[in-house]
């Protein structure tokens, strides 16, 4: 039986138990909940069911971790299995403790790239969107829960996918839409049928409200004193905006530079951006009062009060320079000729035929040169002084017109590299399709502190991980990953494991240092811990959970980082804080209550937090002893935090 007509089956079966008044009152919930945004066939689909069903537990595997000398804990952390699972897992143990997600998921091109329930979904199934979309949609809705409040999410698509895509982030994350990046992706493309060639992708950008890309500070060198201000350097900033005189009327007139007389005609292309006070008087007709009340309600100085603070700079020029026109005549014959005052770079001309008030400019000193406004290095704090970050990803040598402006522009190499970066580490073309290092440590550069966690849990080659090695390495900062991949093992193929064979393999040859590049210190990140992922059954955790299980889970928690190896010690140390130390009691024998007596003195703490089986018996046990401690049912270690189930 086809998807479609089972689902339809099941919805039928179910609306023939309902009653009359039942039926219509669906009806009209049905018909007033109606809302603008993107709807999918998600009762057709067979959707993630597990998310309550069982519990994940992370189980370590030692021997594909990397773990190099000195290294007594992980701070990165890769893991294998579905993502949706290890989501789960992350929102148990992460829950708000993420600041950076970047993945770049499949691109629900039909080429048979990505698998949902376990099968390809090709170009020909019906489906193929909706169930791309819900796909997403459960991944989504567990990373959002993630994030920190200054958190962000960056997203890679392609340009077919994008509104699709862009219309889902909205759902899972409303009124967080940052904006999109763009990059070209190749130098040429594939011509299709209509001429028309994709050679670009999109980078969404979804942040919490508390989130802002880090930028770029100012070129001090930009201010500079040429006229020996006395309240230091400055930056000429434009007197203009994109309005023509026809459109202000009553911001285009002359202005006067008061030391020498010579005056300045405005573009009537791009009128002057602050009001004039004369102006402003001129039309109120006289009446002063109208007029201070039009000039109390300007959003910022006049024209005239700039000039008198002495804000407006105004160009030295030589007399010679200077242009004079004693009559209307000599003036015409002078713009007819091209001849009048013209714009000094574009050569536009600053005076026509066709402007009114000709009249103004007979015998008056016309100077050459524009005005500007003087922005002082000292007007804002030096934090306020930063440059945005450019929403167009540029080429790794492309002339831009964005190094003209105040933006950060980010560069990246084209598609194609990234395959052979992924071939110079592992030796093979190991994976389709990868993003550049360039593009995704640019991303990372901009959107990330020092201190940050970054995830990303579409892994596939583990470029991701390298970027924050990198970053790491160049600033000194102290950067997590989290990388999330799966096997990718099929009937076909049933030993294939991308996860440990390209994604961890690269960050382990990285960290060691390949082809004559030199590695990365556990400080910088060069390690990482590889966790597979246990499910059960809620009714079976008490008896197949282990001490190992809960070990992890609690070090994810409170400290995370993972030991480099777990041990079998009767009370073992998970995290310690200024004056606690949280440790694991999974079994209460003679030998585990001597040493929790013997903790405090031992790390120097006032108070234990222990998680034990009995967890009554043994805080009356050692209130007796003197041992000031929270002790919590060992169950606590495993399950909070998984599927709402306590």
């Amino acid at each position: 039986m086809s998807m479609h007509s089972s689902g339809e089956l099941s919805l039928l079966q179910s609306l023939g138990q309902l009653s009359a008044p039942e039926l219509r009152r669906l009806l009209a919930e049905h018909l007033t909940r109606q809302k603008l945004g993107l709807y999918w066939e998600r009762n057709a689909i067979e959707h993630d069911q597990a998310l309550n069903a069982n519990v994940v537990l992370p189980r370590l595997v030692a021997d594909w971790s990397y773990t190099p000398e000195g290294c007594t804990e992980h701070r990165n952390l890769i893991i294998e299995g579905d993502n949706f699972d290890s989501l789960r897992l992350l929102r148990a143990t992460h829950a708000g403790k993420v600041r950076v997600i970047y993945i770049d998921p499949p691109y629900n091109t039909g080429n048979k790239d990505w698998v949902y329930n376990d099968s390809y979904v090709g170009a020909n199934d019906r489906w193929r969107h909706s169930q791309w979309l819900e796909f997403l949609y459960q991944r989504l809705t567990l990373a959002r829960d993630l994030l920190t409040a200054d958190g962000v999410i960056l997203v890679s698509i392609n340009d077919e996918n994008r509104a699709r895509l862009e219309l889902l982030m909205d759902e899972v994350f409303p009124g967080r839409r940052l904006g999109s990046l763009v990059w070209r992706t190749k130098d040429t493309g594939n011509d299709l049928t209509q001429r028309f060639s994709h050679v670009h992708e999109h980078v969404l950008v979804y942040a919490n409200s508390g989130f802002a890309f880090n930028g770029r500070a100012t070129d001090r060198s930009k201010f500079r004193n040429p006229d020996e201000d006395p309240r230091g350097d400055w930056s000429p900033q434009p007197l203009t905006k994109a309005h023509s005189y026809i459109d202000r009327e009553n911001t285009y007139y002359p202005i006067q530079d008061p030391s020498t007389g010579y005056w300045y005609p405005c573009d009537p292309n791009r009128v002057w951006a602050y009001a004039s006070e004369a102006v402003i008087r001129r039309l109120c007709k006289g009446d002063e009062m109208a007029a201070q009340t039009a000039l109390a309600a300007l959003r910022s100085d006049s024209m005239e009060a700039l000039i008198a603070k002495k804000l407006i700079y105004f160009p030295p020029c030589k007399p010679e320079e200077v242009m004079h026109f004693a009559t209307k005549a000599e003036l015409l014959a002078a713009l007819k000729a091209g001849k009048g005052p013209v714009l000094p770079k574009k050569k536009t001309p600053l005076l026509r035929v066709d402007l009114p008030d000709l009249d103004f400019w007979v015998g008056k000193p016309i100077a050459p040169g524009r005005p500007s406004r003087k922005e002082h290095w000292t007007a804002k704090p030096e934090a306020e002084r930063l440059a945005p970050v450019s929403s167009w990803i540029a080429g790794m040598n492309e002339n831009s017109e964005d190094d003209d402006v105040e933006s950060v522009l980010l560069r990246s190499a084209r598609g194609g590299v990234a395959t052979e970066e992924v071939k110079n580490v592992l030796g093979s073309k190991a994976f389709p399709y990868p993003k550049p290092l360039s593009l995704i440590k640019g991303l990372l550069s901009q959107a990330t502190r020092p201190g940050d966690t970054v995830l990303d849990f579409f892994a596939g080659s583990g470029t991701t991980g390298q970027a924050v090695l990198e970053l790491n390495a160049e600033d000194g900062g102290q950067r997590r990953f989290i990388l999330c991949s799966s096997t990718e093992a099929t009937a076909k193929e049933p030993y294939k494991n991308l996860c440990r064979d390209v994604c961890a393999e690269r960050l382990r040859r990285v960290s060691q240092g390949y082809a004559g590049k030199p590695g990365y210190t556990p400080a910088q990140g060069g390690e990482f811990a590889y966790l597979q992922l246990d499910k059960l059954d809620w009714a079976d955790v008490a008896l197949d959970a282990t001490a190992d299980h809960a070990a992890l889970m609690l070090a994810l928690r409170h400290a995370a980082a993972v030991p480099a190896a777990l041990n079998s010690t009767p009370v073992r140390p998970v995290a310690k804080g200024a004056d606690w130390l949280m440790v694991l009691c999974p079994t209460m024998d003679d030998q585990a209550l001597r040493a929790l007596c013997e903790l405090p003195a031992q790390y120097a703490i006032n108070r234990l937090v222990v998680y034990a089986p009995r967890p009554k018996t043994l805080s009356a046990w050692l209130a007796e002893r003197g041992v000031e401690a929270q002790v919590h049912p060992l169950r606590e270690a495993l399950t909070p935090g998984q599927g709402g189930r306590s």
